[in-house]
């Protein structure tokens, strides 16, 4: 269980207490935000690594202050309504301009603008949409493999048990986020977000799109500690409403005294429906539809195809932990924006190594392709098929899954399939009613062409 930090003392009390002057030299040196190795914890870490001659209290004052005198108001939370804040720690910083040198609208038609062929990486960034809506079900709890779920997912089946149920809600309810973008925050679209994310999973048990109507609901640790008590229900949905205000009234003005970065925004929203519980489940998947739906809204259209939840889910122990040292700390959003910009900054990263990828991938491609007699049989979308195959990207194709991945019909998408079986470079197999198309053995395809791919 995370240690609470205690009632800090006055910087004069501080230089008053009787073991203060013997290691003054030391105290002073902690009057800073950050650790010596520029990190922003929590007192439950800093106190196993203060010198054993070291009053803690006085420790913890020394660094309090620092970060207080620092630290910048965000916005009202709680009943009676107290006001959280933050500090700009070195990941913060750098996740900001990772986000927007990576992650813009403009960023990313320059990526595709780079590719001469771009279909096969529009194939690639439509296969990643659908990496957020499962990892963030598997995160509450889903127990269906990331494969099954693609499968699901690309072949538009019925889900047949609840965790399906819960990934295609997922799935629809990122593309409401997207197609919302443009819309003001409200109650109501909150609700409908989760209306959409969760019908037909068990309505009873989470009452979609009704926000909660009694003070029942807690959030547990593993082993059943309780850890969070949500502010009561009487109230909420005015809360919610302060929280909407406060979205739709942040300023675009980079110079305005109270203006906050988008990525901290969405950040803090994400928090903010977190802290408030609003609805008897599902509030985590809300929660962080809302921190895309916020981000698309700014225009940072490269989310899209960005799974935060993806990592997240690699260490929920540290997700959740994030949410307690701010809970824990006088509503200190440093501690869960920190972990959230790290987390951030490895998916941005990774989209953009797979866009680098991609690019050497295509250029390489291209290049076998002109040199090959098999160019000039090839159409665009063959191409495009031929280059994720390739590369590993996609081991099954299907009519239904090329058609939404190249945005084609689907007799468009039946006909590049069939022809690249024409040309002995695909083959294809029934599986119940429906033909699967898998590359050919490059042996075959050497054979047949008289090159490598």
């Amino acid at each position: 269980m995370l240690k609470p930090p205690p009632a800090i003392l006055s910087l004069s009390e501080v230089a008053s207490h009787p073991a203060f002057a013997p290691a003054a030299g030391e105290y002073l040196a902690l009057h800073k935000p950050l650790d010596d190795k520029g990190r922003y914890l929590h007192f439950d870490d800093l106190r196993h690594r203060w010198p054993a001659n070291l009053v803690p209290i006085l420790c913890w004052s020394m660094v309090k202050s620092a970060r207080i005198s620092a630290q910048v108001p965000v916005m009202p939370l709680d009943q009676p309504a107290r006001w959280s804040s933050w500090y700009s720690t070195p990941i913060i910083q750098s996740a900001v301009t990772l986000v927007d040198r990576q992650a813009s609208a403009a960023a990313l038609e320059y990526m595709t603008s780079n590719l001469g062929e771009k279909e096969h990486f529009r194939y690639l960034l439509n296969d990643l949409i659908e990496d957020e809506a499962i990892s963030s079900s598997q995160l509450e709890g889903a127990a269906t493999t990331t494969l099954v779920a693609k499968d699901l997912l690309k072949r538009q089946r019925v889900p047949r048990t609840p965790d399906e149920r819960m990934i295609l809600g997922n799935y629809r309810m990122m593309r409401f986020a997207w197609e919302q973008r443009h819309v003001p925050l409200s109650v109501g679209l909150i609700e409908q977000m989760h209306e959409v994310g969760v019908s037909g999973i068990d309505d009873d048990k989470y009452a979609p799109g009704h926000l909660r109507n009694h003070d029942q609901v807690v959030v547990q640790d593993g082993d059943g500690n309780v850890v969070h008590t949500p502010p009561p229900a009487q109230g909420l949905e005015q809360r919610l409403q302060r929280l909407a205000d406060w979205v739709n009234a942040g300023p675009a003005d980079l110079e305005a005294p109270d203006y906050l970065h988008p990525l901290i925004r969405a950040i803090a929203l994400h928090f903010a429906v977190g802290f408030e519980h609003p609805f008897r489940d599902g509030n985590g998947r809300v929660a962080r539809a809302l921190f895309y739906w916020f981000m698309f809204k700014n225009d940072y259209s490269a989310f899209r195809y960005i799974a935060i939840s993806v990592l997240l889910k690699n260490a929920p122990v540290k997700y959740g932990r994030s949410y307690l040292c701010t809970e824990t700390d006088d509503l200190d959003l440093t501690y869960f924006i920190d972990y959230q910009c790290a987390v951030i900054k490895r998916a941005v990263s990774g989209f953009a190594e797979v866009y680098a990828r991609s690019l050497a991938d295509a250029q390489s491609f291209e290049q076998w392709l002109k040199g090959s007699e098999v160019f000039r049989h090839l159409s665009e979308h063959q191409r495009a098929i031929l280059q994720v195959a390739r590369v590993g990207k996609g081991s099954e194709f299907t009519a239904v899954t090329v058609k939404e991945n190249l945005g084609c019909s689907y007799n468009t998408a039946s006909a590049a399939l069939n022809g690249l079986v024409d040309l002995d470079l695909f083959i294809k197999t029934k599986r119940g009613r429906e033909w699967i198309f898998t590359m050919a053995e490059q042996m075959d395809i050497r054979q047949n062409w008289g090159s490598a791919l």
